[in-house]
């Protein structure tokens, strides 16, 4: 009888990328033109005209070093695009420029004191340019020679680069071998040595060598064979902030400290130690500074120390911009009984450009539903269109947007290809608002645990006729 011989099951798995869809993943700029005029629909960005065009203005002058030390205020209800017009200066500034984000609250949760947290907050959003010389041998491989000993414990070799214009043999070393070995350079490679430090960079793939018959893949980069002499001097400008300067100069693993995220409090006076250096490479033009954004999101949560801090900050001669943003009214100032306009001290106001935000029109949520929509993959139909549009207007914005990713699963199972009224209205049974919430707890006052009355006027009462009912 022969024995019957199970073989594993082997399954070949495509692996994908992994995209995130953020809650403002679909800003990718300001939306304005050259003047400063905001698009109908641009880059992500709908409505808040006025707004944008304040943001635009505040970019140029941040791009011209001409606002730094200065505060901006982005206020207006819930809802009505803050964060985003803050996303949308920070994707417009570009990465050359420090952009720094945080919420108030977490000055409070850090294991540092609250000053050192914005300290750090602050000095993250300052950029030093600094400017370097650098000795680089650029070309076009042309040949390479290894030759190894008996016992393989030593290597030499000759690399024959050229330009064109020229060409030199150079000698090679153990080190320089390993690495144009670990950037597996061959025949052909247009690459970057830089002298002081030995690093190899592969530019790509010389134009001259295109039509060999080689196996080549369709990311395989081609460009020019460099013009000139083969070894020449070149500037290399690296940017850094302040921050990561200090956490270099007080940690004992120096940049690894970046990395572990072991940053600690740093000492006043080694922050003054290094402000003075980079004094002097401003004076012998060495660096420049490069001051970027600081924004604080809900920053009616900071207390009245905080707010003090800021407005020292502000006065020194290293600061950045500062934006907030609250949605706040008449608020108390926390940590104190006083009241004010945002829930901010009346002289932290006074240095503010406040910027007012305001609801958006049908219009306007009509074009976020669709541009949420393609950001998410999601199909709609234009029935199931107008009762997001409709549903978001009588309740708020996020709620309508989050309901989305919600009907698409609800669709998906009845098979259907596109989110009808018929996913929407299950979503919306399934998932209250904080209308219905509020109504829903009224109607079991004195059934829920540690329950306290509801003042007059808290929470609005859903009319009979909801969003969904009367559609």
């Amino acid at each position: 009888m022969a024995a019957q011989i199970s073989t594993g099951t082997s399954e070949i798995r495509d692996i994908t990328k992994m995209e995130r869809i953020g809650a403002h993943s679909h800003i990718r700029g300001l939306g304005l033109d050259d003047r400063l005029e905001p698009r109908a629909s641009s880059q992500g960005m709908v409505g808040q005209g006025k707004a944008r065009k304040a943001a635009g203005m505040i970019i140029r002058m941040v791009q011209q070093g001409r606002i730094a030390g200065r505060a901006i205020l982005f206020a207006g209800p819930p809802s009505t695009g803050k964060t985003a017009i803050a996303m949308g200066m920070a994707q417009t500034l570009g990465s050359d420029v420090p952009f720094t984000s945080i919420a108030a609250s977490e000055v409070f949760s850090l294991s540092m004191s609250k000053t050192e947290a914005l300290t750090q907050a602050i000095r993250r959003s300052i950029g030093v340019r600094i400017k370097e010389e650098t000795e680089l041998i650029e070309g076009e491989v042309v040949e390479i020679q290894i030759d190894r000993s008996l016992t393989g414990a030593t290597k030499t070799g000759k690399l024959t680069i050229k330009t064109t214009d020229m060409e030199t043999v150079y000698d090679l070393g153990t080190k320089m071998i390993d690495a144009l070995s670990k950037e597996k350079v061959l025949a052909g490679d247009v690459i970057a040595i830089d002298k002081t430090s030995g690093r190899v960079t592969k530019l790509g793939r010389s134009f001259a060598r295109s039509r060999d018959y080689d196996a080549m893949g369709a990311d395989t980069k081609f460009v020019q064979t460099p013009e000139g002499e083969v070894q020449r001097r070149k500037e290399v400008v690296h940017t850094v902030s302040l921050h990561e300067i200090d956490v270099i100069n007080s940690r004992t693993q120096g940049f690894l400290a970046l990395f572990a995220g072991d940053t600690g409090e740093i000492q006043p006076e080694l922050r003054a130690q290094i402000d003075a250096r980079v004094a002097e490479w401003r004076e012998e033009a060495k660096a420049e500074i490069v001051p970027g954004v600081l924004f604080i999101d809900e920053v009616h949560m900071l207390d009245v120390e905080c707010f003090s801090f800021l407005n020292r900050a502000l006065e020194s001669t290293l600061a950045p911009l500062v934006v907030m943003a609250s949605n706040r009214g008449i608020a108390r100032i926390r940590g104190t009984h006083t009241s004010a306009p945002h829930g901010l001290p009346a002289d932290l106001l006074d240095r503010a450009l406040i910027v007012s935000t305001r609801p958006y029109t049908a219009d306007d949520i009509a074009e976020i539903v669709h541009i949420r929509c393609e950001e998410e993959d999601v199909r709609l139909s234009d029935d199931a269109r107008d009762v997001l549009t409709s549903m978001a207007e009588q309740t708020t914005l996020r709620y309508a947007l989050q309901l989305i990713a919600c009907a698409q699963v609800l669709a998906r199972q009845r098979r259907a290809e596109a989110v009808g009224v018929e996913d929407l209205r299950r979503a919306y049974g399934y998932f209250m608002d904080e209308k219905r919430s509020v109504q829903w707890l009224k109607e079991q006052q004195g059934n829920l645990m540690f329950e306290e009355s509801l003042p007059d006027g808290a929470g609005a009462v859903v009319p009979e006729g909801d969003t969904m009912d009367s559609t």
